[in-house]
């Protein structure tokens, strides 16, 4: 593809390097525009990016379509296509996007999943860690992800002096290379610095790191905190993604601000932050069914 297409790499590094996106966002674009392009090579022998119009990424989306993709799957393809073709618009490689026109399909949205303070009570202070290092790690990092809300990525790539003990905070860096200040409880920390002068002899200068020194990867961070989930609750997703809808759900069902829990959860907009009121106004829901007479 970088033959036939040379922009592609020039945007790719435009989105690792000025919009600082994760290694897992970068790949997603690369595998759609690798999907798209083969696409017009062999339907239309289209390799000019100049000749790419509407109506042959119309003939794309609809194939996705056929071939049983979801309304999500779509719209992401589609979202890759506007940001390539954007990028096109700014370098002046192209005079018009072909993307103006194109209307992708809505995506429902479902309430976040989360869990129940009662079970949270359990995962918390009721399920055993084995006494050594790993079980030491696990434990921390079911607690961190409940505490802060924290991204699988940001946990992964906490550095130590990004626990500030003695303010009791750390910063964090969060996506498109954002900094965010999340307050976090004085045992919380102690117990944070605990762990990191009792770590084995490691070069890493990340919090997080396994019995041999080694920067945790995601898939193994995932395990853990699948492997914990399952033992208290009944969710089918029990992801760390579970434990952050967990964080700002508690928080909005406890009376926090908006606003503050956009600010902890490194929102860019209020958007994104509000389909936790739902969740809020759900409960209130129950209270009322089960607390009014005329319910």
């Amino acid at each position: 593809m970088q033959q036939t297409q040379p922009h592609v790499s020039s945007f790719l590094d435009y989105l690792k390097y000025q919009k600082r996106y994760s290694r897992h966002t970068i790949i997603s674009y690369h595998t759609d525009l690798r999907d798209f392009f083969e696409y017009m090579a062999a339907e239309y022998k289209i390799t000019d990016v100049l000749q790419i119009e509407a109506l042959l990424i119309r003939s794309w989306l609809a194939q996705l379509k056929k071939d049983d993709k979801t309304a999500k799957t779509i719209n992401r393809k589609g979202s890759t296509l506007k940001s390539y073709f954007k990028y096109l618009l700014k370098t002046g490689v192209i005079a018009t996007t072909p993307m103006a026109t194109i209307t992708l399909p809505k995506i429902s949205k479902r309430l976040p999943s989360y869990l129940k303070e009662s079970e949270t009570e359990t995962l918390l202070h009721h399920v055993e860690f084995t006494d050594d290092h790993n079980g030491n790690t696990e434990k921390l990092i079911i607690e961190l992800f409940y505490a802060t809300g924290m991204r699988l990525s940001e946990l992964i790539n906490l550095k130590i002096s990004q626990v500030d003990a003695a303010r009791g905070h750390i910063k964090v860096l969060g996506k498109g290379n954002k900094e965010r200040i999340i307050p976090v409880q004085q045992t919380l920390t102690q117990q944070l610095l605990i762990y990191i002068s009792q770590r084995p002899e490691t070069l890493a200068d990340t919090v997080f790191v396994s019995a041999k020194g080694k920067i945790l990867y995601p898939k193994q961070v995932y395990n853990i905190v699948n492997k914990h989930l399952g033992s208290v609750t009944t969710l089918q997703k029990k992801s760390p993604h579970i434990l952050r809808h967990t964080f700002a759900t508690h928080l909005m069902n406890n009376g926090a601000d908006l606003n503050a829990v956009k600010e902890l959860l490194g929102h860019s907009s209020l958007a994104a932050t509000q389909v936790y009121t739902h969740n809020t106004i759900e409960k209130l829901k129950e209270v009322y069914k089960n607390a009014h007479p005329k319910a």
